[in-house]
């Protein structure tokens, strides 16, 4: 990248914005000093924007004008492509693409695109080898962003990646490793020190994306304790990134749809998606964001005018 920017792209799956109820959402019954202090507040219902120009949340729609619950398939396209995947088939669907809107999804993947562009990106969850053999066994339910990378030639992370520190586990942590996925060598890392991991990470890429699912994973268990959890890793994991000011650096947060922040009901939520920005171009995000579909544009713009 010529400027000698950076951009950290972390997708929270199923992450809304929902009501200040610590009762029912665990943004409100658990501390997150870090998000707190790099965008100014926790948002709510009650206060759905936080922050200023220079780090900030705001709301995204993921609705999308289309009736029924968001899902992850479609809902991942969009925030994916820019495209409303859900309009084009009728319907919210998921959890995995619809076969009807995997050609979008190749073509006009956020990975792809910038390859084109000329940058070099980076997919940052590294998978164990259960995951390869369950690929070469001929199973295709991938999720949009697995599936993203393997329709653009963006190589995915294995264990060697995991070891080399060139890539994080889907749970920030790594504890499943060794205790269940069979990797006595592979040492578990805190949540903060994942979090600078991912920074160097970045570092050395154009465009870096990291997933976390268990976000909404814990929304569907209903599971308070894991809800609280999840979100405390995940607040560490941004104090290890934000360790010593993001610099060069441009950090967004989005997710697909709500779920967590609203962990009295199993499915996923009318919501607004939470989205974030901080660092060096944060200001080129703000109010520009105001569904989904606007994501993956803004960044794609961003990098025509200011990053390639």
């Amino acid at each position: 990248m010529r400027s000698g920017s950076h951009f950290l792209f972390l997708f929270l799956d199923g992450v809304g914005i929902g009501a200040r109820n610590p009762e029912v959402n665990p943004f409100f019954s658990v501390k997150l000093s870090n998000f707190e202090r790099i965008f100014g507040g926790i948002p709510s219902t009650e206060m759905q924007t936080t922050g200023d120009t220079e780090a900030f949340v705001e709301p995204s729609d993921a609705l999308l004008g289309i009736e029924g619950l968001p899902q992850s398939g479609t809902g991942q396209t969009a925030l994916f492509t820019g495209v409303n995947a859900a309009e084009l088939i009728g319907m919210h669907f998921g959890p995995y693409p619809h076969s009807q809107i995997r050609p979008l999804l190749e073509e006009k993947n956020i990975f792809r695109v910038l390859k084109e562009l000329g940058a070099d990106v980076y997919f940052a969850n590294a998978f164990p080898r259960q995951f390869f053999e369950y690929i070469e066994s001929g199973h295709r339910k991938l999720s949009a962003t697995t599936m993203s990378c393997m329709m653009s030639g963006v190589l995915l992370c294995n264990a060697d990646s995991l070891r080399a520190a060139e890539g994080l586990s889907a749970d920030i942590t790594a504890e499943r490793w060794s205790t269940e996925l069979g990797y006595s060598d592979v040492v578990p890392l805190s949540a903060f020190e994942a979090g600078k991991r991912l920074r160097n990470i970045s570092g050395k890429h154009d465009f870096t994306m990291f997933e976390y699912f268990l976000t909404d994973k814990a929304g569907h268990d209903m599971n308070k304790e894991l809800a609280e959890t999840v979100l405390t890793n995940f607040d560490q994991l941004l104090g290890g990134v934000v360790d010593g000011g993001l610099d060069k650096t441009t950090l967004l947060i989005s997710s697909d749809h709500g779920n967590v922040e609203d962990i009295s009901v199993k499915t996923h939520t009318l919501n607004p998606s939470l989205t974030a920005v901080a660092g060096e171009h944060a200001g080129y995000f703000k109010g520009r964001l105001a569904s989904i579909c606007d994501v993956t544009p803004r960044i794609v713009e961003l990098f025509k005018e200011h990053l390639i």
